[in-house]
């Protein structure tokens, strides 16, 4: 499958689950450590146009990765965020270029395919991330789950991973049988099992 329609599934099933959040929600714990719904977010959207401006030929710059202020309205905000990204991907001769990651490397470009797939899977993750501070059901379609994994697999899983700043933290064993989500988020650190921790 084309992976910007996987990336375009994975961002749209984020924006379902964030337009559920209310006022309350944005101060809810997440599976990312010491980040808040709010915060995560905001990451996200500054994402999107961190990588929408990669897809233009820029993102050379840091600035424009750094979190969005998602304003009054965090679900409007986030939605405009997640299609600025979609779009950019969809623009003409997009597949052929090259992308400035600069949170990845400073040294090297990466093919289009490649720089999709890291979106991709950052935001079939951060879906499920949000999902769980939520308290909400989150599922992929197998193909989609399928097509993460490939990807998980593949980040290197050494001491960069163990940073504050870290894109993800080292893997953890999966259990027997596990569904095909859960191989993806125990690739990249997360348990499966967590869940938002009881008020004290």
């Amino acid at each position: 499958m084309d992976i910007r329609k996987l990336d375009r599934t994975a961002v749209l099933e984020t924006v379902r689950i964030l337009e559920q959040a209310t006022p309350e929600d944005w101060d809810a714990p997440t599976p990312c450590a010491d980040w808040t719904l709010g915060r995560l977010a905001a990451h996200m959207a500054g994402q999107h146009h961190g990588f929408a401006a990669a897809a233009a030929g820029g993102g050379e710059d840091l600035a424009v990765w750094q979190p969005s202020d998602l304003g009054a309205d965090p679900p409007a905000a986030y939605r405009a965020a997640a299609w600025t990204a979609i779009d950019a991907f969809c623009g003409p001769g997009v597949l052929t270029r090259e992308f400035c990651l600069p949170e990845i490397s400073t040294d090297r470009r990466f093919p289009a395919s490649v720089a999709i797939g890291f979106h991709f899977l950052d935001y079939v993750v951060h879906g499920w991330d949000a999902a769980r501070a939520l308290g909400l059901p989150y599922a992929l379609d197998q193909d989609v789950a399928e097509a993460a994994l490939v990807i998980a697999l593949r980040v290197p899983d050494d001491e960069r991973r163990l940073g504050r700043d870290a894109l993800f933290r080292p893997a953890l064993t999966a259990a027997p049988g596990a569904r095909t989500l859960d191989l993806v988020l125990t690739a990249l650190g997360r348990s499966p099992d967590w869940s938002v921790p009881a008020p004290l």
